[in-house]
């Protein structure tokens, strides 16, 4: 008597109809010439069935093709399943058994991110490291602008679930349930506020100097002579930025010339600030937090920004160097943020 063989349709019409006759499972395992315990596992649980050594080898697959699939998803990672396998010759396929023959080949992750860098770009990025390559960075002021929302990052959040748990339900609003616009700078050991952006305000040209005259010229003016001549201030390129009355405002503060750094188009990932967002975000939203108000998330965003320590904002702006380097090295391409 097979042991391991699965019942055949056959088999378990025969078992319910000779239960329906009142016979016993040891009868009816030595009627049908079958093991026991199979008969007796297949009444105990009628949908059971036995898991496929062989994880789901596709019959209508074969290993040729199989090898020409790899081939296809390997120069085309970013096609579909369908398209992947039409490419190698085996149209026809399920979609599921296309997606079960590729998670075997393959582990799927999420594409990364690139920003739209042209020669040009790579030519003014080169050329700003070599401007820059000696100066003492701890004298540079990193500023830009982030925004947070009420329900996390961009609204998104993972779950470590273990068996037998529910998942943990959270508000979903429109556009993450609005957020908070804010301000800061770093520079050496120091943070420079946040300050917040009065809540509509669309940061032009006029908007962005009036803030900068309301925030960080008060700060400005409290610091001696010593400190103005070797403060560098760093702001990115937006078109608040770049635009000629903020150009003439800042001079008009006494930050012009050598004092404003000309920060090379598309480079985040030369801006120490971004890494200061990313660990303040992530102490804020720790264990999958959401605010109900947008008061309430901008406490929290002093609150965590309070407790960054200074060798921290020490350490980002002390990258300078190395962040330098690598973009050299790899002549004018992205960083690794």
């Amino acid at each position: 008597m097979g042991k391991k063989k699965d019942l055949s349709s056959a088999e378990k019409r025969d078992i319910v109809e000779y239960l329906g006759q009142g016979m016993k499972t040891l009868d009816i395992s030595r009627k049908l010439k079958r093991d026991h315990r199979t008969i007796k596992r297949f009444v105990a649980d009628s949908e059971h069935t036995r898991i496929r050594a062989d994880k789901g080898t596709m019959r209508k697959v074969s290993a040729r093709q199989i090898h020409r699939i790899k081939r296809a998803a390997v120069k085309m990672p970013l096609q579909s399943s369908k398209q992947v396998f039409e490419t190698a010759g085996a149209s026809g396929v399920p979609r599921t058994s296309r997606c079960r023959i590729l998670q075997r080949l393959a582990v799927m992750h999420k594409p990364s991110i690139r920003l739209p860098l042209t020669n040009g770009h790579k030519q003014k990025r080169l050329q700003w490291a070599q401007k820059y390559m000696k100066t003492d960075f701890q004298t540079v002021l990193f500023t830009d602008e982030c925004r947070a929302n009420l329900d996390g990052p961009d609204g998104w959040s993972g779950v470590w679930l273990v068996d037998g748990h529910h998942v943990p339900t959270r508000l979903r609003r429109q556009q993450g349930g609005g957020g908070v616009m804010f301000w800061a700078g770093i520079m050496g050991r120091d943070l420079v506020g946040p300050f917040r952006v009065p809540e509509g305000v669309k940061m032009s040209s006029v908007k962005y100097v009036e803030f900068l005259t309301d925030h960080l010229l008060p700060w400005y003016k409290k610091k001696n002579h010593a400190f103005h001549s070797k403060i560098i201030f760093m702001h990115d390129n937006a078109p608040s930025h770049a635009a000629r009355n903020t150009a003439a405002s800042l001079a008009a503060m006494g930050i012009k010339e050598e004092k404003l750094m000309v920060w090379p188009p598309s480079s985040p990932d030369l801006n120490p600030i971004e890494n200061l967002w990313s660990i303040l975000k992530r102490n804020i939203y720790e264990g999958g937090r959401q605010f109900t108000s947008k008061q309430q998330l901008w406490e929290a965003i002093l609150t965590s920004c309070k407790e960054i320590q200074a060798e921290t904002l020490h350490k980002l702006t002390s990258s300078m160097d190395a962040r330098i380097v690598k973009l050299l090295s790899n002549k004018g391409s992205i960083n690794k943020m």
